[in-house]
Order: C-alpha cells, then structure tokens, then sequence
C-alpha cells in the first residue's frame, strides 16, 4: 500500500486503505481458489532477478544463466499455474511466454502518441498482470497503480514484480468503479480494453474525468464496430461470444461519449480490424480465441451476426 506516498492529497486514502485491508483479508483465506494463484506468486517472488529489461516489446524478467535447468523447470511450472495467459509477451529466466494477445502490437501504436511520463503518476485499470505497466518503466513514471479485480492477474503481477523489483510499479485489487476515491490524483489514465464492459459508459468516462488533474490525459483503447456514424452496437446475450459487453461504439461514437464526459483536445489516433495475427491461441492459452468468435463463411461477422470487431485508440485531454 506504500504507492498511497505517492498520491496528492486529495486521494480518500483512509477509505482505500480500509477497502485494501478488506481484500487482503478475503485473499490470504486458506481457499483452494485463491491458493492456486497465491502459492505460486509467493514461489516466484523468491526468485528475484538481475537483468530486467522493459524496452523492448518482449519484456524480459531474468536471463536462462541466471537460474539452473531444475530451477527453470520449477519456476516455468509456477508461471503456468496462471494460465490462461492474457496479455504479453514475456520472457522469465529465458522461459518465453507466448500470450493470447500480441500486446506489442496495442504499445507500438499508442508510443508516438504517448504523453510524456516523467515523474508523473499513471493508473493502468484493468491493468491484467501488468505488460503495460512494465512497459512504462523506461519513460520513468513516478509511480504506476494498476487497478485489477482478478485474483488471477492481481497474483500474476505479483509473482512477475516480485521477480522483476520495480518499485514504482504497484497493483490493487480495486476496479473502475473504485475512481472515485482518487479525485484529481492521476496525470495520467490508461483505459484499455475495459469501456464495453460498462453498463454506463459515459458515467465511467465522468468518474475517469474526476480522477485526473487538471491537464491530465486519458489514453483510451476499445473495441470498436467499423464505420463512420456515431452509433453503438448494442448485443443481446453475447458479442463475438463475450458476455458482459454492453456498448461497442464506432470511433466517433466513442470521442462523443468522451467529449459529454466532459474532455477536450480529443484525437482517435487510429482505427484498425481486428485478426488472428493479433489474438490467437498459444501453448500458454488454451481455450477458444479470435478465430472461434468468426463466422467460419464471413470474416466480417462475429459468429453471432454481428459486425466483426475493430480496436480505436483515442486520446483525450482535461483542461
């Protein structure tokens, strides 16, 4: 919790403390649930590494000289306990991790665009186990809070930090909702992946609005319907077999949400159909994938009939 320092003072920090508190009490209960994830975390965190590199689009924790074959075996077998892997890549102690989403790919389009993070204090919601915090050490970000509900990711990031000791990267078990705790805290706010999943889209881009300072910046990622309106798709149970996905905007349906939230300056810096080459099954993610959520006859729709996705990056300022 040492990442609360970091805050101004505006942040309710009794009140995340005590919500921290609270959860750390609901995970450390001795729960077959969460002891698949917390045994191997704290495993891995006894391994802490001597070559961390975080510039390239593999983020490398540990070099193979640094461990023997039977610790490699052993530490390999802890990384697998986190399994399905969402986001990467990775490379621990040589140990390649090929995750279901290129991650690079989002990175590499985003960096031309990235706003300067120098000493500036950055959230990272639904941050997964943390790739793209690791790729913001190299701009020297002051400190990094990912906001991650997932027992699951919560634990991964653990055991990859604990291994990888950045001390100015931090995660918690809070989610969207817990923004509005942080009034005026963030310069800087990445939302990827994470808007359809709200029920009130708009009413998040508020609460994200609040958190930021004054001239902070959002950088705002999300699946998107392809075209030029300035509509939303609407799914009945499922989109491209994903409960849980309420709104799916097309570019300038997503810039009019966030400009009624209340930004200026606002860019959709590109626009791009989505494909196998980016999501895709590996040996570190096992399940159905982008290919299983494609009618088989039509690449162009989801197996449900509707449009298939596209992802829009978009950056936005408060004044």
């Amino acid at each position: 919790m040492n990442y609360l320092d970091q805050l101004p003072a505006s942040a309710q920090r009794d009140e995340i403390a005590h919500i921290h508190q609270q959860r750390q009490q609901w995970v450390n209960q001795p729960k077959k649930g969460f002891l698949r994830f917390r045994l191997p975390c704290e495993a891995l965190q006894a391994c802490p590494a001597t070559n961390v590199d975080c510039t390239s689009d593999v983020v490398k924790i540990g070099s193979a000289d640094e461990l023997s074959a039977e610790d490699r075996t052993e530490v390999e077998s802890h990384l697998r306990a986190f399994m399905p892997w969402r986001k990467g890549p990775f490379s621990v102690f040589g140990i390649d991790i090929d995750a279901e989403w290129q991650s690079q790919r989002k990175w590499q389009r985003l960096l031309p665009h990235l706003p300067d993070m120098q000493n500036k204090v950055v959230a990272d919601i639904g941050c997964n186990n943390g790739y793209y915090m690791f790729r913001m050490v190299p701009f020297a970000p002051k400190v990094v809070v990912g906001f991650e509900p997932s027992v699951q990711h919560y634990y991964c990031f653990k055991g990859l930090n604990g291994m990888a000791r950045q001390e100015n990267l931090h995660i918690d078990l809070l989610g969207v909702e817990h923004l509005q705790l942080f009034p005026d805290c963030f310069d800087i706010l990445f939302l990827m992946g994470i808007i359809y999943h709200r029920s009130s889209p708009v009413e998040t881009l508020r609460d994200i609005f609040s958190s930021l300072r004054s001239g902070g910046t959002l950088v705002l990622e999300s699946q998107a319907i392809p075209g030029e309106s300035e509509t939303a798709l609407f799914p009945g149970k499922t989109y491209a077999k994903v409960p849980g996905t309420y709104f799916v905007p097309t570019g300038n349906c997503l810039k009019n949400w966030v400009l009624r939230a209340g930004f200026k300056d606002v860019e959709i810096l590109c626009q791009h159909p989505m494909s196998s080459k980016e999501q895709r099954r590996t040996d570190w993610m096992r399940f159905e994938s982008y290919s299983d959520f494609i009618a088989p006859l039509d690449p162009e729709k989801t197996v449900e009939g509707y449009p298939a996705p596209e992802r829009v990056y978009l950056l936005a300022r408060k004044k």
